[in-house]
This record gives C-alpha cells, sequence and structure tokens, in this order.
C-alpha cells in the first residue's frame, strides 16, 4: 500500500522525519528557547526547525534529539521530536500503539521520501488511511522529512499537519558540494553496505541458511546501533526487527536493509515481526472488529511482505505477527482473533513469506493450537514470563503443537542488561524456532 497525500509527488524509496502544527493563524516568531515538554498553562507554543514553523498542541511535548541523542522517539505518547535520534536510542524493550506524533529531520542524507510537497500545498495536504498508521512526506522549501504517525483517525494527524509554515528566515540554496548537510550524526541509506560486519571480529555462523536455530535471543523496541549488535553478538544468537504496522510503537532510525545485511554478517539470525491491529478485546486502541477481522489480516499479510522485501528479507523467509495478549473469555472476540489469523496466514503464503505468529501462551497462540478449521502459522514465538528458559513442557502449549523446530519462547518481561560495555532494555527469549 501506498502513502497517499493530495497534491503530492511520489518520488520512490523509503523516508524519514516529521512536521507538525494546528491549522490558523501562526504565531510571530518565537526566539529560540530549550523546549522539553507541555507548556505551562495548557496552551500551544511554536517552535521551529531548520525551515520549518511548528504549532504544537497543547499538552504535546517537544524533543530535541540533537541536544538529547538518547531520547527514544515513541509513537505511543502525543510528542513532537525534532533531528535524528542518536546512534542508541535509550527505549523501552517494548512499546505497542500508536497516538498522534511528528517526528521532523533533516531531508538529507542519502534518503529520499515517497511524497513531495510544497510549501502552498500543505494546508491542503491529506492523510489517507494507511495500514501502517503513517505517512512520510519531504517539505523541500524547508529542508525537512516528515514522519507523521496516527492512532485511530488519519484526521487528526492531518489537523496538525496542515498548520505548519515555512520559515521566512529559511535560505534554501543548496549546500556547498561535499558538505555535510547537517551536524547530525550520519545515518546509512538504504543500499549502503560499506562494511560487512565480519570482518571486523565478529564471526558470521555457518548456519545462515538454515530455517531455524537453537540459542539465546533477546527483543527490543527498536534496533540497536551496528555497535551494540556487535557487543552484544558473543552473548546472543537470534534478535528481532519490528518491521512495520499500525501499533508498532517506536521509530526505527536504524533498521535499514543494509542494517539487516550486516547484523546478519555478524551471525545473527532475525525474526522479522509485524505489529499490525489488535483483538477487538484487547487493551491497544488499534484495533480490528469482529466484522472486519478477515480482511484486516490479509490487509496486513499484504503490507508486511512489503516492508520485509524493503528491507532485504527473501521471500521463503518467516514473518511473525504480534497478536498481543486479549481477554480469551469473550468468545466473540476469540472468533475474530482466528479469522484474523486464517487470513494472515493464507495471504502471507501467497505473497511468498512463512507466517508465523507471537502472542500469549494464554490467549492468541492457546487459541489458535485449540482451533479447528483455520490455516494455522508455521511456528510460534509465545510469551510466558515464568523465567524458564525452555520452549516445551509449557502448561499452555502440549509439547506436540508446533514442532520440531517451531517454537521460540519468550522468557522474561522488560529488564536491563549489559553486554560488551552496553546496556540495552530487553525481553529475553529461548530459540527453537524458525528464522531468517
Amino acid at each position: 500500500m501506498r502513502h497517499a497525500v493530495l497534491f503530492s509527488v511520489l518520488s520512490g524509496a523509503a523516508a524519514v522525519a516529521p512536521v507538525l502544527a494546528f491549522a490558523g493563524t501562526v504565531p510571530e516568531r518565537l526566539a529560540a528557547r530549550p523546549a522539553a515538554g507541555p507548556t505551562e498553562g495548557g496552551g500551544a507554543r511554536v517552535v521551529e526547525y531548520r525551515g520549518l514553523r511548528v504549532p504544537v498542541p497543547a499538552g504535546w511535548a517537544v524533543h530535541r534529539l540533537d541536544a538529547d541523542p538518547s531520547q527514544c522517539v515513541r509513537y505511543d505518547r502525543h510528542a513532537v521530536y525534532l533531528g535524528r535520534p542518536g546512534p542508541q536510542p535509550d527505549c523501552p524493550a517494548r512499546v505497542v500503539g500508536r497516538t498522534e506524533a511528528v517526528h521532523i529531520e533533516p531531508a538529507a542524507g542519502g534518503r529520499g521520501s515517497r511524497t513531495v510537497v510544497h510549501a502552498d500545498r500543505l494546508a491542503a495536504l491529506t492523510v489517507a488511511p494507511d495500514a501502517g498508521h503513517e505517512t512520510r512526506l519531504t517539505l523541500p522549501e524547508a529542508g525537512v522529512t516528515i514522519t507523521g504517525v496516527y492512532g485511530r483517525d488519519p484526521a487528526r494527524l492531518q489537523r496538525v499537519l496542515r498548520g505548519a509554515r515555512v520559515s521566512a528566515r529559511w535560505t534554501a540554496a543548496p549546500r556547498a558540494s561535499g558538505a555535510p548537510s547537517s551536524p547530525d550524526v550520519r545515518r546509512e541509506a538504504p543500499g549502503d553496505d560499506t562494511g560487512d560486519g565480519a570482518g571486523d571480529g565478529t564471526v558470521p555462523d555457518a548456519g545462515l541458511d538454515r530455517p531455524w536455530v537453537r540459542g539465546k535471543g533477546f527483543d527490543t523496541c527498536t534496533a540497536p546501533s551496528l555497535a551494540t549488535m556487535k557487543a552484544w553478538r558473543p552473548s546472543f544468537k537470534v534478535t528481532n526487527i519490528y518491521i512495520g504496522g499500525a501499533a508498532r510503537g517506536c521509530a526505527q532510525p536504524n533498521l535499514t536493509a543494509s542494517w539487516v545485511r550486516k547484523v546478519r554478517k555478524m551471525g545473527y539470525r532475525l525474526t522479522p515481526t509485524y505489529v499490525g491491529l489488535q483483538a477487538p478485546c484487547g487493551s491497544r486502541p488499534q484495533r480490528f472488529t469482529a466484522k472486519n477481522a478477515a480482511g484486516q489480516g490479509a490487509k496486513a499479510a499484504v503490507d508486511a511482505a512489503r516492508r520485509a522485501r524493503a528491507l532485504g528479507v527473501p521471500e521463503g523467509k518467516p514473518i511473525y505477527f504480534d497478536m498481543e495478549a486479549y481477554n480469551t473469555k469473550k468468545k466473540a472476540c476469540r472468533a475474530a482473533v482466528l479469522r484474523f489469523v486464517d487470513q494472515w496466514v493464507e495471504r502471507l503464503a501467497g505473497e511468498g513469506y512463512v507466517p508465523c505468529l507471537y502472542s500469549s501462551a494464554k490467549s492468541g497462540i492457546r487459541d489458535v493450537g485449540r482451533a479447528d478449521g483455520i490455516s494455522k502459522p508455521a511456528a510460534v514465538w509465545f510469551a510466558n514470563w515464568n523465567g524458564r528458559a525452555s520452549v516445551y513442557d509449557d502448561p499452555f502449549l502440549p509439547n506436540g503443537w508446533w514442532s520440531p523446530h517451531r517454537r521460540i519462547k519468550q522468557y522474561r518481561g522488560a529488564h536491563k542488561e549489559r553486554h560488551g560495555g552496553v546496556t540495552l532494555n530487553i525481553d529475553r527469549n529461548i530459540v527453537d524456532g524458525r528464522v531468517y
């Protein structure tokens, strides 16, 4: 699916960054000042970034990533993020769910944007519904790329974006050849493969082509930097990547096709995971319904396959759908989940990938395992935080389900660990299952 924006011109490739504002009158330029949280008294204020003036809705936080590079770009909170994240954001182990948020960064670094919008058309911008609940665009006159995400209604994000204005003090002249685009830390562009990760002290795994693996794994909200992945490699063999979805809670500034190639050359195996709409009786705001469950399952599969291809994940490899815990006692909700999973499996297989499922052992995994008359995932990743690092002898999953080599267990929830001198907030996994 493509991000649709009124009066836009498609320009290919993936992009990043943000913008923001209210519709209405733009206040006079404010003097530069720190902006780290909601305005006292609840009123709106204006922040400026490069060539853009951004009126910030009351109650929204503003984070300047140049000054705070460890700040995690989270999509589950109302916030404006200005600048590029640092190489290792301090993110929680898992954040699931989205609300309206905007991230604005320099339109540079070799990454293009899917959509170009000119300043005179910004007030008429239309944010169309999207499977990932986000839109990305570049505003050339301001020299920024914008990523905007929304919770349930794209019109809410649209109202924010329409209020942004170009600053009269911005100079749009091109930079001299060879000059850096900004003082921010350089990010790799998709296709930038200037190192293989294997010649810098890491040792590739000889079994990288085997469809399953046994070993220790971890997952965290945002893909760590390559330096962190190298530091952690002696301790772990498997890591997760959140490739997209309407309920993916963290930005992924490090996650590119180049990152995927280099991390695999370090010897890691990956579990690509798509965090889409959740169960009708779940706790997250992005949900499918009993009526549209099957259709949304198919749509999620198509979008997940598109995103996997963009990251260089070949067909024939697994993609896990992240179905967070829900109230399995509600029969209608349980039936909707099964219809969703059935179509996720059918459509993703049709797209050429191996359909897999992450969920709680006590809800999604158990319900799918017991179900008759549905297409079932080829492998599962189940959460049971009982501290037992074993994929078998779980009280909620008979040993005969998804055996052999088709199980991953998340046995410990969010906590901090330090390896190779680097600390991350992670979940722990034990793996005897399908991976890329």
